[in-house]
């Protein structure tokens, strides 16, 4: 029986490198690519069953930042599916990043340039907005869509007999000091992306606590600093292209810069394969790349205690449970305003 694969923001970047990489392995794969844009995912589908013809790759369409779409989306997938044995939880978004100059300057003479080179801690700053849903759209789409999605397809995911994957595509970015439980959301604050993180490595702890037992098991990954329109968003790419020499330099002593979305994968990839149940869940499994270009697998513990994780997984229930509530009565409302008519 095929494994069945299910992967957010599978048409591009990170997503479109892990989906190549399964299948060179293991062309047996059933991959299901959850995407935004539908005429992207058939020309990524089209293209994966052109070099894998015997793997069997379908589409779901799903927007991260629309809860509606991800209620159809989850709706579709339990109508086809009896079991999912991975969920690769890739999609997130970046909007408008801003390069804080003064900050780079000050860091390049600084004993922590390494560090800010691998982290970009302090930065980058994001604009952030409200959707339909009445969410910050990076929260939105980054952490509670996905959760969303989780919790409508628990029934495909918890079988104590045959335990499934949660992967998170998390990040070096994740900072603490970016996060705040009064406001999950990031809605007072300029790193949302950071924040959203930092909230995936919470929510990825609190779902172990809560689900190991029916046999659902989470970890979170950061692919590194890889080229793809996540980061040709915070500079163009002939501005990259010009920083090349001093990257491939830099990478002899900083070992996230993964740079290309193939590299990028390996922890992913690696992920997959192992055992789910023998993983810690405090740790973050991290693609490296070596000055030489040798891929190579770093774990991190994370700066978070399980208390938070739980509080947080909370928060994420009551917001779940208003959400519905408010559906519930606009669907009603639309009911009632239809029989007037």
């Amino acid at each position: 029986m095929r494994k069945v694969v299910l992967i957010t923001g599978a048409s591009s970047g990170i997503g479109l490198a892990l989906c190549k990489r399964l299948l060179a392995e293991d062309d047996e794969l059933h991959l299901c690519l959850a995407c935004r844009n539908r005429n992207k995912a058939e020309a990524v589908r089209a293209s994966l069953l052109a070099s894998h013809p015997t793997a069997e790759v379908t589409i779901v369409q799903v927007d991260m930042s629309n809860l509606q779409s991800v209620f159809r989306a989850s709706k579709e997938l339990k109508q086809r599916f009896q079991r999912l044995d991975c969920i690769y939880l890739n999609a997130g978004i970046m909007p408008n990043p801003q390069l804080n100059i003064k900050a780079l300057f000050f860091g390049l003479f600084s004993r922590k340039v390494i560090h800010m080179f691998s982290t970009a801690e302090g930065l980058l700053t994001q604009g952030d907005k409200i959707t339909a849903d009445g969410l910050q759209e990076v929260f939105e789409t980054n952490v509670f869509g996905h959760f969303i999605l989780i919790r409508e397809l628990e029934p495909l995911l918890c079988h104590s007999d045959s335990p499934s994957q949660l992967i998170w595509t998390s990040s070096r970015n994740a900072r603490k000091s970016n996060f705040s439980l009064e406001d999950f959301q990031h809605s007072k604050g300029k790193e949302p992306y950071s924040s959203s993180k930092y909230a995936t490595d919470l929510l990825s702890v609190a779902l172990n606590r809560n689900f190991n037992q029916q046999g659902l098991y989470s970890n979170v990954v950061c692919p590194g600093t890889a080229l793809t329109n996540l980061t040709y968003g915070i500079l163009p790419p002939f501005i990259w292209t010009l920083l090349m020499p001093a990257i491939l330099l830099l990478r002899f002593f900083a070992n996230a810069f993964t740079l290309t979305p193939y590299n990028g994968t390996e922890a992913l990839v690696w992920l997959f394969h192992q055992k789910p149940e023998s993983l810690n869940p405090l740790i973050k499994y991290l693609s490296a790349t070596t000055g030489f270009g040798r891929n190579y697998i770093m774990t991190q513990k994370m700066d978070l205690d399980e208390d938070t994780a739980e509080k947080f997984y909370q928060k994420l229930l009551e917001l779940e449970k208003h959400i519905r509530v408010t559906i519930q009565k606009t669907d009603n409302q639309a009911g009632h305003s239809g029989s007037c008519l």
